[in-house]
């Protein structure tokens, strides 16, 4: 009977150690799987990271892009807008030197046609008074 009892305990100890062995593979099996899972997820999350820095650093450039086209753009506005003074400046100083360069020639040939007109008036006088002398 005890032998009985030895074998049956021996029977049980295999059994149970069977099924620790079994359960200790299926438990491996599922951490396993569970480990597969969590590196998926885990390379799934980092894939998605860097799809959002790379639309974060392309949005980024975007954004540096059109403020330098505003920049470029608001500078070339100055650029033109000084241009446009000063060649109106040029313009202003040419047409009054051009005014004065006229006014100067006018009030040359005013006094060349008064100094005809004094030197035609002398000889009218010269001669009306000959004419009245020879009378």
């Amino acid at each position: 009977h005890e032998r009985e009892h030895d074998r049956e305990i021996s029977e049980l100890l295999t059994k149970h150690e069977e099924e620790m062995e079994k359960l200790r593979a299926e438990l491996n099996k599922e951490q396993q799987h569970l480990l597969d899972e969590v590196q998926q997820q885990m390379a799934a999350t980092h894939r998605a990271e860097i799809e959002q820095v790379q639309l974060q650093s392309q949005t980024l450039h975007s954004l540096e892009l059109e403020a330098l086209r505003l920049s470029l753009n608001n500078m070339h506005t100055s650029q033109l807008e000084l241009t446009q003074s000063n060649l109106r400046k040029e313009k202003e100083t040419a047409l009054v030197e051009l005014r004065e360069m006229l006014n100067d020639k006018r009030a040359q040939e005013i006094a060349i046609l008064q100094s005809r007109h004094q030197l035609e008036w002398e000889k009218l006088k010269e001669q009306c008074l000959k004419e009245k002398e020879d009378l």
